[in-house]
């Protein structure tokens, strides 16, 4: 009996076709059929170079012009009228445009509040809107500006924002400010506060807000109404990115020579 492997070279048609002088043809498989260059080069290197990248230049580039310093201004009916007028008379003082929302129980706060008219109000801004024309530029995030400052700031606008229920332009116009990642001030204006309020306030500056309570500041020695309006305003602004010099800053007692008087008084009257 004879080994496989001798059958297996009796049996193979490479071993038959040799030990008769003939030659294999070698099967292709018509799948992968066998490349017609032997040359190791299957491309042609092109006569000339490619042509280099265009290069632009800054005249061959639309360019946008640049726009001026925009700020949103919602104005609600909580106390705190003065607050939005000193804001807007100072922001057109430094050449701000400013965008303004006045809700229906702003008007009646500031008519009570002030001794100012709605047409002498809207005149200091720039472009003026209704609280309920949520069609306005102000509500869409393709509206470039630099920061939206609501004052004062009702408990309902920051329960509105809060949950993301935007029934008007104001607290529409605040929603955009937030997912578009820009400054949002909210002066709010209420006290004593309840859970709901401060969770509110809490969650809303988790959320990238400024939770600004105007609270006056006793330490520049204010004369009128006025300084404690401006003091505050100005503090506003400062967040806002918006410098002004419109308002007493604290300098140290050593500076402040009013306040230095006040405790030397203080000291003598403990002597």
């Amino acid at each position: 009996m004879r080994k496989p492997t001798q059958l297996r070279r009796i049996h193979s048609p490479s071993k038959l076709l040799s030990a008769r002088g003939l030659q294999c043809p070698q099967r292709q498989n018509p799948l992968f059929p066998a490349p017609k260059h032997t040359s190791r080069r299957c491309f042609t290197v092109p006569s000339k170079p490619l042509n280099p990248p265009p290069t632009f230049t800054s005249s061959s580039i639309h360019q946008t012009p640049s726009r001026p310093r925009r700020i949103v201004v919602g104005i609600t009916g909580a106390t705190g009228a003065p607050y939005a007028i000193a804001l807007l008379r100072l922001l057109r003082e430094l050449g701000i445009e400013t965008h303004v929302v006045i809700s229906k129980w702003a008007l009646a706060t500031l008519k009570y509040e002030t001794t100012m008219t709605e047409e002498q109000i809207r005149s200091l801004a720039h472009a003026n809107y209704t609280a309920r024309d949520v069609s306005a530029p102000i509500a869409s995030g393709s509206f470039q500006h630099d920061g939206m400052v609501i004052v004062p700031c009702s408990m309902k606008t920051l329960a509105a924002v809060r949950s993301g229920y935007c029934d008007d332009l104001i607290s529409r116009a605040a929603d955009v400010t937030l997912k578009e990642n820009r400054r949002l001030l909210m002066a709010v204006r209420e006290t004593p506060l309840s859970d709901v309020h401060l969770d509110n306030m809490l969650f809303l500056r988790r959320a990238g807000a400024i939770i600004f309570p105007p609270v006056p500041a006793f330490y520049t020695n204010p004369d009128s109404l006025e300084d404690v309006v401006n003091q505050s305003v100005g503090r506003m602004l400062d967040l806002m990115g918006v410098h002004t010099d419109g308002f007493e800053r604290w300098d140290g007692f050593k500076q402040n020579k009013s306040v230095v008087r006040s405790a030397q008084a203080i000291k003598v009257s403990h002597a």
